[in-house]
C-alpha cells in the first residue's frame, strides 16, 4: 500500500527530504514507518521521544495501523488583519477566527472583527520577532508549518478556551514565512464583558499554541541557523507515545 509522508521541522532536515510516498506491507504501524526512516537516517532515533506522527491530520499513536491513501506527518516539537489568509476557520456561531498568513498580521483590524457592543475589554497580544537569542544576534527568522493539521488545531484550543472563560470571542492567528526584526509573528486577541476573564484566555490561548499546533522556527544567525527546540505538551506525548 502506498502512504503519503511529510517531515517538517527538524525532521525534514534530519531525513533530508519534505516528502515520500512508500510502499509499504499491509500491517504496518506508524511505529514501523517511523523504524523504517530511522534506519535510513539514524539520527532521527535520537529525537523518538520527542517527535510526534499524525495520519490523517491527527495526532497517531505509535500502534495505529496504516491504511493505503493514508497521509503522515512527522511533526518535531513546535516552537513554541485585513490580509489574505492561507487556511483559516471562522465559527459562524460565536464570531471566533483562526488563521495562517504569509503577509504581516494586522491586529487592528482582528480586533475591529471580534469586537462587539457589549464588550468591556479587549486584550490583544503579540509575539515578536526579537533581536538576539541570549545574547547572540538573530539576522530574521522563519516559520514553517503543516497548514491543514494546524489551523484545525487552533480551532479546538479556541474553542475549548471559548468553552472554558466568560468572553464574547477569542482570534488566534499565526504568520509563516520570513520575519525581520520587531514584526508580529502571532496574535491571539480576545474580547470580552469583564478583563479578568479575557486577560487569562489570552494567556491560555499562547501557552497552548505554542506547545500543541504543529508550527516550527528556525532562527537565523550570522555564522549558521538552527531550528529552535520546542517541547510538545505532556498530554499529547502521555497520548501519543
Amino acid at each position: 500500500m502506498r502512504v503519503r509522508v511529510l517531515f517538517f521541522g527538524m525532521a525534514k532536515d534530519l531525513v533530508g527530504k519534505s516528502s515520500d510516498d512508500p510502499d509499504l506491507p499491509l500491517g504496518t504501524r506508524v511505529r514501523d514507518l517511523f523504524d523504517h526512516y530511522a534506519s535510513a537516517a539514524p539520527a532521527l532515533r535520537g529525537f523518538e521521544s520527542s517527535i510526534l506522527l499524525s495520519r490523517n491530520h491527527e495526532f497517531a499513536a505509535r500502534d495505529a495501523a496504516l491504511e493505503e491513501g493514508d497521509e503522515v506527518a512527522f511533526l518535531p516539537p513546535v516552537s513554541g488583519g485585513a490580509s489574505s489568509f492561507t487556511s483559516e476557520i471562522a465559527d459562524q456561531a460565536t464570531g471566533c477566527f483562526y488563521a495562517l498568513t504569509r503577509d504581516p498580521i494586522d491586529s487592528r483590524a482582528i480586533v475591529n472583527r471580534l469586537l462587539r457592543g457589549e464588550d468591556g475589554a479587549v486584550v490583544d497580544f503579540d509575539g515578536v520577532v526579537r533581536n538576539n537569542t541570549k545574547g547572540r544576534a538573530t539576522r530574521y527568522l522563519e516559520y514553517e508549518c503543516y497548514e491543514e493539521m494546524a489551523v484545525k488545531m487552533m480551532a479546538r484550543i479556541g474553542a475549548e478556551i471559548h468553552a472554558a472563560h466568560a468572553i464574547g470571542r477569542i482570534a488566534l492567528v499565526h504568520r509563516l514565512g520570513r520575519m525581520e526584526i520587531g514584526e508580529t509573528s502571532v496574535a491571539v486577541v480576545v474580547t470580552a464583558p469583564h478583563r479578568k476573564p479575557a486577560f487569562e484566555a489570552a494567556l491560555e490561548g499562547i501557552n497552548r499554541l505554542k506547545k500543541l499546533v504543529p508550527i516550527w522556527k528556525k532562527e537565523y544567525f550570522a555564522d549558521n541557523e538552527v531550528w529552535v527546540e520546542g517541547e510538545w505538551d505532556e498530554s499529547v506525548l502521555d497520548q501519543h507515545r
